[in-house]
């Protein structure tokens, strides 16, 4: 248990002290108007509170990967606590903290036309095309899981199906509607969500630890198996310490915040939260599976494995709850990005979405 509390604060104090190294170096201006003051649509570029910035940022981000990537993870033991801890703070967070404020520079541009600038027509085509492919990837792949998790909570009428459905009427409304319609108004609660099954699933850990006691740090390769550590740990556990995926994400809130004073909280101060629910999700399972063996033995990262953790943790008010907040995480990065795959398409074209052009 002392190596999980040593892990979060050092996140928390790395947030408070490297994150504003980063930002010096970077020189925000923070009387320069941001895009969404500049030329506010009704549609995209749309002034938005720091405090709803930072969770529409965090909920943009936060899929399935810091939980099932970081159970899955956690199959290698507690070496998988540096990876988050420092993957975080030197790599996840100055990644998404530039790549945001990049946009904001730039107008609140996507990142396949940041890469044209920098880097030539030639790589702005290859990175339209790469982006837009992605983002419906990552769309198609957040309806199944949400989907899946939503049919264990549920009668069996309201099958995988059904809420593959429901989950895809949602995306299509959420990605066509202006910020503030859907996405302004159910992040929040969402958020809300969120936080509770972290602190849930991190409370229940910690109480249990007597009998399930939380594994210290060890460099030791414990996979049961004998996977090598290198690469796959760190592929495996890519969106709870660095994600090229939040590149795409960061636009959406970047033609939002209402002064580049708020970049820090905002884009880095996400990747920190994102890395804490990792945290917790790779320490909780290792001890409530008694060990990586029984957490392979489990399924590692995947729905069965959080329903079971959750209820078993938490009962079955608290595991709803809990579960609630595990769905909204993909869902939330689903909707945003088929929303940032119409941006990139909108930049590419020079399609004009004022509102009034829009409805």
């Amino acid at each position: 248990m002392i190596s999980f509390f040593v892990c979060l604060a050092i996140l928390i104090i790395g947030y408070c002290l490297y994150s504003k190294l980063v930002e010096k170096i970077f020189g925000p201006e923070f009387d320069r108007k941001t895009p969404a003051l500049v030329h506010p649509d009704g549609v995209d570029y749309m002034p938005m509170k720091p405090w709803r910035s930072f969770l529409v940022q965090l909920l943009n981000i936060a899929g399935l990967g810091p939980i099932f990537g970081a159970l899955s993870g956690a199959i290698w033991g507690p070496s998988v606590y540096l990876w988050i801890v420092f993957g975080t703070l030197l790599a996840g967070g100055v990644h998404d903290f530039l790549s945001g404020m990049l946009s904001v520079r730039n107008d609140g541009a996507s990142i396949s036309e940041i890469v044209g600038i920098y880097l030539g027509k030639v790589m702005k085509n290859v990175m339209r095309v790469f982006s837009v492919v992605l983002l419906v990837m990552v769309g198609v792949v957040f309806m199944v899981g949400p989907a899946g998790l939503l049919a264990k909570l549920t009668p069996n009428f309201m099958n995988v199906t059904f809420w593959t459905i429901v989950v895809l009427i949602y995306y299509f409304l959420a990605t066509l509607l202006p910020i503030d319609k859907i996405i302004g108004k159910l992040y929040p609660i969402f958020g809300v969500c969120l936080i509770v099954m972290a602190l849930g699933i991190a409370g229940a850990t910690i109480l249990n630890n007597g009998t399930n006691p939380m594994m210290e740090i060890t460099l030791e390769n414990l996979h049961p198996d004998g996977a090598p550590i290198w690469p796959l740990m760190f592929i495996t556990v890519a969106c709870g310490a660095i994600s090229g995926f939040h590149a795409t994400q960061s636009p959406i809130i970047s033609r939002c915040i209402e002064t580049e004073k708020d970049g820090r909280k905002i884009f880095y101060g996400a990747m920190v939260a994102e890395g804490i629910i990792a945290l917790i999700w790779a320490s909780a399972g290792i001890a409530f599976y008694k060990g990586t063996g029984g957490l392979l033995a489990a399924g590692g990262g995947n729905s069965s494995t959080v329903y079971d953790m959750s209820i078993g943790l938490l009962g079955k008010v608290g595991g709803v709850l809990a579960m609630i907040g595990v769905i909204v995480c993909p869902i939330t990065s689903g909707d945003t990005a088929f929303r940032s795959a119409r941006l990139t398409i909108s930049d590419w074209f020079k399609i004009d979405e004022t509102v009034d052009n829009f409805v």
